[in-house]
This record gives C-alpha cells, sequence and structure tokens, in this order.
C-alpha cells in the first residue's frame, strides 16, 4: 500500500483559464507491462482499470463534434494494451487528427507487430526514455528495461522513425532519477543524440525534459523518503509566471478510462475533476457543444511542478 499523500488542494498557485482548445488527452486505462518509480499514474500489471469500447465511440463522437481539436494524445499505463486501440487510431484517424502514442517502447517487443502499426498509421511516437545510461534507466523503470527500450528503438528507426527527410516523429521523454528539476531541455537532447547515435546508432526527433510530479507512486517514495516537503519548496521556489501562459492545461482536457473529464492527466490521478457549472464531476458525453474558453482550471499544489524552472509539459519544457 502506498503512503498516504499530504493534501494538495489548498494552494496559492494563481488562477489561471482555458483557452482554445486544441489536444484531448485520453488514458486507455492504467495497465502496463512495466511499474517505474516515477510513474504518477500508479500503473502496472496488476491494474484492471481499461477504457470499454462504448467510451471509445464517445471520445470518437466528441472529436467529430469538436473541430478546434488537432491532436489525440493516447496514455496509459501502456495505451497499445487496450484491446480497442487500434480501433480507435484507425478511426480518429480518419477524422484527420494528429495522433500521438505516449509509448513506453518495451511493448514493442509484448505486441510484435506494433511497431509496424505505428508507422503504417503515421503516428507520432513520444516514448519514454529517462536517462542514455542503462544502469540509471534499470533502475527508476526495471531490470532489463534499458535494452529492450534501446531494441524498440532500433524497430522505430528501421520504420523510418527520427530520420531525416521522414515525417515519422519520434520523441523522447527524460525524467529526472529523484527529487530535482530537470535540466536544460536543448543542451540535454544533445547529449541524448550523441551518446545513443555513437553507441547504439539510434536517433530521434526531439527530447522533451518532463519534471516528476509530487503524486501516486513517486508523491509516495518521496515521503518515504521524507522528501515530499523538501521537493514541494523547489518546486515552489523555482515557479515562474512566465510559464502560466503555456501550460498544457489551458488547451488541453484529459479523458480518463470511463470517460470524466479533467482540465490535466495530474488532475485526473488526484480526483480533480473539471469544473463547469457545479462541481460534480463530467462526462465527456456531457461536452457536445459546450465552449470551455475561459472556464477556470482546477489548480493546487502540484501544479507548481509544471511552471517551476524551464516549465514543464506533456509536450517538454515550455521556455
Amino acid at each position: 500500500m502506498l503512503p498516504t499523500l499530504p493534501l494538495l488542494q489548498q494552494t496559492e498557485f494563481p488562477p489561471i483559464k482555458r483557452s482554445n482548445l486544441e489536444t484531448l488527452q485520453v488514458n486507455l486505462g492504467y495497465i502496463c507491462n512495466q511499474q517505474c518509480l516515477h510513474c504518477h499514474v500508479n500503473a502496472g500489471p496488476n491494474r484492471t482499470e481499461i477504457m470499454e469500447r462504448e467510451t471509445c465511440e464517445q471520445i470518437l463522437t466528441y472529436l467529430r463534434a469538436t473541430p478546434s481539436i488537432q491532436t489525440l494524445d493516447l496514455t496509459g499505463g501502456a495505451p497499445e494494451l487496450n484491446p480497442h486501440f487500434r480501433y480507435l487510431v484507425k478511426t480518429a484517424k480518419e477524422l484527420g487528427v494528429h495522433i500521438i502514442d505516449r509509448c513506453n517502447l518495451t511493448i514493442l517487443s509484448v505486441q510484435n507487430d506494433l511497431a509496424e502499426f505505428l508507422a503504417e498509421q503515421r503516428l507520432e511516437v513520444i516514448a519514454s526514455l529517462p536517462c542514455y545510461l542503462e544502469e540509471n534507466v534499470n533502475k527508476q523503470r526495471g531490470k532489463g528495461v534499458f535494452q529492450d527500450s534501446i531494441a524498440g528503438l532500433r524497430q522505430l528507426n528501421a520504420l523510418g522513425y527520427g530520420q531525416e527527410n521522414q515525417d515519422l516523429q519520434l520523441n523522447l521523454v527524460f525524467n529526472p532519477q529523484g527529487a530535482s528539476l530537470p535540466p536544460p531541455q536543448a543542451a540535454l537532447e544533445a547529449d541524448y543524440k550523441k551518446f545513443l547515435k555513437e553507441k547504439y546508432d539510434i536517433v530521434f526527433n526531439q527530447l522533451y525534459t518532463i519534471c516528476n510530479l509530487p503524486i501516486q507512486r513517486f508523491g509516495s517514495a518521496l515521503i518515504s523518503k521524507g522528501e515530499f516537503n523538501t521537493y514541494m519548496q523547489l518546486l515552489r521556489d523555482a515557479h515562474s509566471d512566465d510559464n502560466l501562459e503555456t501550460v498544457m492545461c489551458r488547451s488541453l482536457i484529459s479523458i480518463d478510462w470511463q470517460g470524466y473529464v479533467y482540465d490535466c492527466d495530474f488532475n485526473q490521478m488526484l480526483g480533480l475533476h473539471l469544473c463547469l457549472d457545479t462541481p460534480q464531476k463530467r462526462h465527456i458525453s456531457e461536452l457536445l457543444g459546450r465552449d470551455l474558453r475561459n472556464n477556470p482550471i482546477i489548480v493546487a499544489e502540484h501544479c507548481y511542478g509544471c511552471t517551476a524552472g524551464q516549465g514543464s509539459s506533456c509536450g517538454g519544457a515550455l521556455s
């Protein structure tokens, strides 16, 4: 059982409101073939939450009714373990939206034809590789994960992902090993590219640095080590108002495996539902025809993780 996390709702974080909705981020379930220390979803092989076909259909209905949405961002757990993943991808592609698969790389060895499917559907792959050193990756994500990740990257490279003059985007994600902020994104990207090319002949497009949020498994690890309050103070002290204009929640909504709506994936993990006229939770089917612009965003202490330093989002650093 995870240690009890402190209440995060009472906060002095600045109020923010929504702009135009451009991204629909959908969590297809919390089941995963890995169990990483930094996972804010607390995903793993023993989780059973999975999105049903009916909810996938409601997602597609919302996409059809909301032309401002340019991107469908699929996450989990391992989103590919959802039995309706490929149906959802194929149908959404027919609607002309850009689709992101947040892939843990090792799933490519579990589903042998997955890499080919991703390339065939022209999905952007955002893959977690929290370090380019084997020891650090295995420490954070499990024994043998690094070599399986390298094998997955080679599969994707062989299909054209990450290659120059190709439209198959392959982006990697860095997470700090512990209670620290990510280093500058551009410099770390250069280090990743140099090391992975020279040692493994692997190429990719961009590196995204993402701050570890003090919730779920990572938050519990901080408490166990007596580092929770120190880490929260680090995030508060590094807050920059300049990042408030570009935080991901202003142009994104997050949908959980049951179809309920949140301002972001982190709020989803804390049960902080998107609030419209009243505070009760809302389902994606209730948002049809609703204009979310200028709707207040539910903020709490963990939000400092997105505005600290260079800022952090599902698309990497903000500044």
